[in-house]
C-alpha cells in the first residue's frame, strides 16, 4: 500500500515583488518516506518551491499542503516541526555564540526538557564530526563545518522531513561522503529527504524519485533511471547526465543495453558484458 503524501503542492503559483514569476501551477505530491532530488537549472524555481514546504514563503495562488497543515494559514514555528530546512549557505542560518548553541537553539525554542535537549544535540553533533567543537565560536569555523553545524541543528530536531538544498556545496570529498550517509541513514529510518542539487552524480546514486524544474513548472517527475533517458527533457533544462552515464553511452556499442548511474551498476554491467 502506498505511503500518504505528507507534503502536497496544488495549483501552486508565486511571484516575488515586482510581479517577477517563479512558480506557475505546480502539483506534485511527496509522499512520506521518499528520497527525492529536485533539479533544474538557476532560474528554475527549485530553491522557491522548497521554501514553499515550510513556510518560509506562501503562496501566491494555490495550496501547500504540510502533513495535513494549510502553510497559509500555519506559522513557521509549527511548520518547522515537520519540515527541517538545511540552506545552501549555512551563513543565512547560523546565528549563535557557539557550535552548542546554534545547535540546540531549535530544541529550546520547542521549549523541549534539558536532557532531551542534551541528549539529541550532542547525537546531532557527534552525526556531524562537531561534537568536540561544542565551544568554539560558528564564525571560527571553515564554511565546510558551517553547513555541517547548519544540518546539525535540523537533524537534533528530529523532524519527519528534510530539506536539503545543494547539501554538498563547499564539502570535501570525506564530508561530503559524510552528509549523503547521514541523509541515507535518515532516509532508511523512515524521513522524508528532499534533496535540491545541480550534482547529477548525488541524483543518480541517491536519489529514488526526480522532479525536474523549468521556468517554474515541474516538467518530468521520474525515477533516476527514467530522467536521465530523457534527452530533449535535460537539453531543454540545460542538464547534463551523471558521468558514469555518459561512460555507459559510450559503451554502448560493447553491449550495454542499459544506463547505469552509479559506479557499482558500471562494473556490473562491464562483468556482465566481459562474461557474454
Amino acid at each position: 500500500m502506498a505511503s500518504e503524501a505528507i507534503i502536497e503542492t496544488r495549483d501552486l503559483s508565486y511571484s516575488y515583488p515586482g510581479g517577477i514569476s517563479a512558480l506557475s501551477s505546480v502539483n506534485l505530491e511527496i509522499r512520506q518516506g521518499e528520497f527525492v532530488a529536485i533539479i533544474g537549472s538557476n532560474g528554475s524555481g527549485k530553491t522557491t518551491l522548497v521554501k514553499h514546504f515550510n513556510g518560509l514563503l506562501k503562496p501566491s495562488q494555490g495550496h501547500v499542503m504540510v502533513d495535513g497543515l494549510d502553510t497559509r494559514t500555519t506559522r513557521v514555528s509549527e511548520l518547522s516541526r515537520i519540515v527541517g530546512f538545511v540552506f545552501q549557505n549555512p551563513d543565512h542560518q547560523i546565528f549563535a555564540y557557539s557550535v552548542w548553541e546554534e545547535a540546540s537553539f531549535g530544541l529550546k525554542l520547542h521549549k523541549l526538557d534539558a536532557e532531551t535537549v542534551e541528549q539529541q544535540t550532542t547525537e546531532a553533533l557527534q552525526a556531524v564530526s562537531l561534537d568536540e567543537l561544542r565551544d568554539r565560536h560558528p564564525r571560527a569555523l571553515s564554511r565546510g563545518q558551517r553547513q555541517r553545524l547548519a544540518t546539525a541543528s535540523i537533524l537534533a530536531l528530529r523532524t519527519p522531513v528534510l530539506v536539503l538544498d545543494e547539501p554538498t556545496t563547499g564539502q570535501d570529498f570525506l564530508s561530503r561522503r559524510q552528509i549523503m550517509a547521514l541523509a541515507v541513514e535518515l532516509h532508511a529510518d523512515g524521513r522524508t529527504v528532499l534533496m535540491v542539487t545541480h550534482d547529477m552524480a548525488l541524483v543518480a546514486e541517491y536519489a529514488t524519485r526526480v522532479i525536474v524544474m523549468k521556468d517554474g513548472a515541474a516538467v518530468c517527475d521520474a525515477s533516476p533511471n527514467e530522467v536521465f533517458k530523457q534527452d530533449e527533457v535535460l537539453k531543454s533544462t540545460g542538464l547534463d547526465l551523471p558521468p558514469v552515464a555518459k561512460i555507459a553511452r559510450g559503451l554502448r556499442a560493447y553491449g550495454f543495453s542499459d544506463t547505469p548511474l552509479t559506479q557499482t551498476e558500471l562494473v556490473e554491467n562491464l562483468l556482465t558484458a566481459i562474461r557474454s
